[in-house]
């Protein structure tokens, strides 16, 4: 049976490469997957999903008003569609991810989306928030912090290395813009906690 799936994640979780690794799964058994990207994010490549490890595989953009459900539909009747990746899914509107359930339910597809889950500001993205109330599957995709703890939050640096304490929610950049964080570190350098560390 068809499911939908999040897998979300903190910055640098390895994302993209279970992406692409869930594609090529796919693909070296015969069947067929179409992957879509936010046309937004053009760090690497417009139309391309890109690894840090240094692979890829082209991509179909979406935007806020792309009908992703028609354009699977679409595909699906030309030549069967066994699997539809979705990239930077933290920037799907709340609409989309409702047209991602009717692939799922309607189409009989399954759909694995692959996102942030929370800003630099620990606020939800409309994408995530929504495929965190209906994805079938919840998986987190876990990175690590500088003190070696899991991190699960994220900040974005200004051109000092200073935390961003504000600004628009959306800002593409890359590695070098963004930080992994565990929650505590967070907290001290976002939302200005003062507080000793317990010792575990």
């Amino acid at each position: 049976m068809a499911q939908l799936y999040f897998y979300y994640s903190s910055m640098n979780a390895g994302k993209s490469t279970h992406l692409l690794q869930s594609s090529y799964n796919y693909k070296e058994r015969g069947l067929t997957t179409v992957i879509y990207t936010a046309k937004i994010d053009d760090r690497f490549a417009e139309g391309k999903v890109s690894s840090r490890l240094g692979i890829d595989a082209d991509a179909k953009l979406f935007v806020s008003d792309t009908n992703i459900y028609e354009e699977i539909k679409t595909l699906n009747a030309k030549a069967k569609v066994d699997c539809v990746l979705i990239d930077e899914a933290q920037f799907l509107t709340t609409e989309q991810v409702k047209l991602l359930t009717d692939i799922v339910d309607l189409l009989g597809i399954p759909v694995l989306a692959y996102g942030i889950r929370t800003d630099f500001l620990g606020e939800t993205f409309s994408g995530s928030a929504a495929l965190l109330a209906w994805a079938d599957k919840l998986v987190e995709l876990k990175t690590i912090c500088h003190c070696g703890r899991k991190a699960n939050f994220v900040i974005r640096l200004d051109s000092e290395g200073n935390a961003v304490q504000g600004g628009e929610q959306v800002e593409v950049g890359g590695n070098e813009r963004y930080e992994p964080l565990w929650r505590a570190h967070f907290k001290q350098l976002v939302w200005q906690y003062t507080f000793q560390f317990i010792k575990t």
